[in-house]
């Protein structure tokens, strides 16, 4: 008897361990010295972003595809939530020669 019990407790913990989805990461991009660092990041969907301007003046995450455009003022920070895959290539508009990639993982 005892052993069924134990049986069904490994196979509960096996089905439940299926069932939960894996913790969301939290990556952090910083702008500073006219720079997106780091240059390319790999994110998964469901990651957030946590943009941080370290500058004295304005910058944006803005992604060529439209899905994000993040604003983010002198000495702010910024989250966002990476809610779909691919390769996404962004820029600061105020500053376009400030470029990075996000690669994100379904």
């Amino acid at each position: 008897m005892m052993s069924g019990r134990l049986a069904s407790i490994a196979l509960a913990a096996a089905v439940l361990s299926m069932s939960v989805p894996a913790h969301a990461a939290t990556i952090e991009i910083t702008m500073e010295n006219l720079v997106i660092s780091p240059a390319e990041m790999l994110a998964k969907v469901g990651d957030t972003v946590t943009w941080i301007n370290r500058d004295v003046f304005a910058h944006t995450a803005t992604a060529k595809n439209g899905d994000f455009d993040v604003t983010l003022p002198p000495k702010t920070s910024a989250t966002s939530v990476l809610k779909k895959a691919g390769v996404v290539d962004y820029y600061c508009r105020y500053h376009p020669n400030m470029k990075a990639t996000l690669n994100i993982e379904p």
